[in-house]
């Protein structure tokens, strides 16, 4: 489980940097609405838990530098992914022990 949100973390971020580095290279309308579609998930985490905003005030007021905003929503992004994985492995290891546990039961019954 851990493994695979690790991976997953990691290939998000990648594409991301790839992402962004294109976007300053070959500036293109594709690659900025990728951008923001990349940037959705931190964004609205962040706004779900109410750092948003400050995080936008201090990138505005010059308090946060660019390369600040992409590290937050970086870690954010990673914290997210392994919520995730946590969430479901969590929901799908109860699943599987209902399930071990019903087939045991009608094992044992007949």
């Amino acid at each position: 489980m851990w493994g695979n949100a690790f991976l997953l973390s990691i290939i998000y971020l990648l594409v991301g940097l790839v992402v962004e580095v294109a976007l300053n290279q070959w500036p293109s309308r594709f690659l900025q609405r990728l951008s923001l579609s990349l940037d959705s998930l931190p964004a609205r985490a962040l706004e779900l838990v109410g750092a948003m905003e400050p995080l936008r005030t201090a990138f505005f007021s010059g308090h946060i530098p660019e390369f600040g905003v992409r590290l937050v929503f970086g870690l954010t992004t990673v914290v997210v992914i392994f919520l995730l994985a946590l969430v479901v492995g969590t929901l799908m290891g109860g699943l599987r022990y209902l399930v071990a546990r019903s087939m045991a039961r009608r094992r044992g019954g007949s």
